[in-house]
């Protein structure tokens, strides 16, 4: 790939989420740069799974700049909230992470134990072109427990309160290397690495 041919877009403005996927993706040659850089207007996230509000995300990005797009559609799944916050994870209390971490710890403290279960889930979708017909999909599972607290700087989102479960620590105590080799982003992107390079 020369020239803008490595460029894809990511649909997204999250900073924290540029750097995750840039990091893990260099290998492959793509350089993304987010879509705010395009002023491309956000899309309509208002698909029923995580992969109709990837897809409408990338699609969205190609569509207006014409440029290939890679979206990333992510969120915790907690069973003993039947499965909320999911699709809504990044709106879950519509004032950002800090109040999404402190609904999340409400609405848990009825329970304990295996009640804690959640996992986080990454798809990620890049198409060629807005109206590609063969997207690649990838998808990642990060299995853990809600926290009774939260605990570390690192990451961002819901990573203070995500207890990882063989050790102990969230997700915000992991350091990049660390986090990048368990999560569900890390996860998904070494598959869409494999598709890309097959």
């Amino acid at each position: 790939m020369t020239g803008n041919d490595n460029i894809t877009l990511l649909a997204s403005g999250n900073a924290g989420k540029l750097k995750e996927l840039q990091a893990a993706l260099s290998a492959t040659g793509l350089l993304l740069q987010p879509q705010s850089d395009f002023n491309v207007p956000e899309a309509d996230e208002d698909g029923l799974t995580f992969v109709e509000n990837a897809l409408k995300k990338a699609r969205n990005a190609a569509l207006y700049t014409g440029l290939p797009a890679l979206a990333d559609d992510s969120g915790l799944v907690v069973p003993a909230l039947g499965g909320a916050p999911g699709i809504h994870s990044a709106r879950y209390s519509g004032q950002g992470d800090v109040q999404n971490n402190v609904k999340l710890l409400r609405a848990m403290a009825p329970f304990d134990g295996d009640d804690r279960r959640a996992w986080f889930i990454c798809v990620l979708v890049r198409v060629a072109s807005a109206n590609d017909p063969t997207p690649i999909i990838a998808e990642g599972y990060w299995h853990g427990h809600i926290a009774k607290e939260p605990s570390g700087t690192s990451g961002f989102g819901y990573d203070p309160l995500f207890e990882i479960d063989d050790t102990g620590r969230t997700a915000a105590e992991l350091s990049p290397t660390e986090k990048q080799a368990l999560s569900h982003r890390g996860q998904a992107v070494r598959t869409l690495r494999h598709k890309l390079e097959h």
